[in-house]
């Protein structure tokens, strides 16, 4: 469960980057968030990632108050999160199986469990034949499908994803849509960011709209509320 209430992020200097947020999204549940850029979807997304903290106002995110986690809880807290950027930040120095396997070398998983999880991981987004394959060598849409790899190889229960089709074609787009809706399928609870309305309006889940770090409007479905 991801709760805001009355959430204020303010930057130095005084930018207001959200501003009285209040929503409600339950476990299991697939929403997307949209609005103009610099409407403030990123900086709510690094809030429920403790990548930022708020200014003033609450945030749970499965029973644990953000605002006063302590920082040597963070990374514990961050296993329960994948994250995928419109940057895919894969290390293009190792193969795409070493990308997947980042987060288990980090968790110390043992060898055996990461090849297991990555195999699948990469089966999951269509990807086994290339885990030898540099990043370089792959296409946009196959290296996002790596980033969603690498998001989900720990099995998290929130995915979080910033504009994941922002540079990819109608087709391609549809395709990593098709796969976070897979995912939300099996349990995840999934927010995704994105400017592409003529999308995901088609995908029957409901829409956060912020404008100018307000919501503005939220779809009258049970499993999300403002």
């Amino acid at each position: 469960m991801i709760q805001f209430q009355n959430v204020v992020k303010r930057y130095p200097g005084g930018q207001e980057a959200l501003s009285q947020v209040s929503l409600r999204m339950d476990e299991g549940a697939m929403a997307f968030l949209t609005g103009h850029s610099g409407a403030g979807k990123s900086t709510l997304l690094k809030l429920i990632a403790l990548i930022e903290r708020p200014t003033r106002g609450q945030i749970t995110v499965n029973g644990q108050h953000l605002n006063t986690l302590p920082r040597r809880k963070v990374p514990y807290f961050r296993r329960g999160i994948g994250i995928i950027f419109q940057d895919h930040h894969l290390l293009h120095d190792r193969s795409v199986f070493d990308n997947v396997a980042l987060p288990l070398v980090i968790l110390g998983y043992r060898r055996p469990e990461i090849a297991r999880r990555v195999r699948a991981a990469l089966d999951k987004v269509g990807l086994l034949h290339k885990e030898k394959a540099q990043p370089v060598t792959l296409s946009s849409g196959e290296q996002q499908r790596v980033g969603i790899a690498r998001a989900v190889v720990h099995k998290p229960a929130i995915l979080l994803a910033d504009e994941p089709t922002g540079n990819l074609d109608p087709a391609l787009s549809r395709e990593i849509m098709e796969l976070f809706l897979q995912f939300n399928q099996v349990g995840v609870t999934t927010l995704i960011a994105s400017h592409d309305l003529e999308l995901i309006t088609t995908l029957g889940k409901p829409i956060l709209k912020l404008h100018a770090g307000k919501l503005v409007h939220a779809e009258p479905q049970p499993e999300i509320a403002p």
